[in-house]
């Protein structure tokens, strides 16, 4: 599969041999805000219209880390019903964990491979994980899932959507980072964190 990636996007994608260069490409690649309803670009697609949301970076950059000899893992943040999930790479480098991830706000972006665990990595992303109202509301985090799974589909090389592994995804386990006792205890963010919290980097 991967030797039918177009000679155009391949040059592309090797460039991309790090987590730093794949994080600093996504950067600087527009949001894709859905203007004619629900996407899931695939690798192709993302690198031919130039724009992306999380999830379609996040197969993108486990495109990139596969080319340059790692594992292509996705790790899925699921939200309570006030706010959306997330999606991010994970790579890992001297024996611990970090994660490329494309987002349109200040918070639940890239974060440094210095984590013990998944369960690690997943929870730096609790404190900022705001709605316009302060609430905080990050709750659980899959297992790493390894987009090898679905090479017979041709996620890969197609430019078709590929909306099944966002549905994967949605219905695998889940680890909660709460139990209830702590969710009813948790402290509005404050006026500050919330106006920095709806700073956005691309506007619709």
């Amino acid at each position: 599969m991967l030797n039918q990636i177009p000679e155009k996007e391949l040059k592309i994608l090797k460039k991309l041999n790090s987590p730093v260069k794949i994080q600093d490409f996504l950067d600087q690649m527009p949001i894709n805000f859905e203007p004619e309803g629900d996407t899931c670009y695939s690798p192709m697609t993302v690198l031919k219209k130039k724009k992306c949301h999380c999830i379609e970076a996040a197969v993108l950059a486990a495109l990139a880390l596969r080319l340059a000899g790692q594992e292509p893992l996705l790790l899925d943040l699921t939200a309570n019903k006030n706010d959306y999930d997330h999606v991010v790479t994970l790579f890992k480098k001297y024996g611990k964990w970090g994660a490329i991830s494309k987002t349109n706000h200040m918070a639940l972006r890239y974060r440094e491979p210095i984590y013990n665990s998944i369960r690690e990595l997943a929870i730096s992303y609790f404190h900022e994980y705001l709605d316009d109202l302060g609430g905080k509301n990050l709750r659980s985090y899959s297992s790493p899932v390894n987009l090898k799974k679905f090479d017979k589909l041709g996620w890969m090389t197609t430019e078709d959507d590929i909306f099944y592994i966002a549905q994967y995804l949605a219905e695998i386990k889940h680890f909660p980072l709460l139990n209830r006792r702590q969710i009813r205890g948790l402290r509005p963010a404050d006026p500050f964190e919330i106006k920095m919290g709806i700073v956005e980097e691309w506007k619709n």
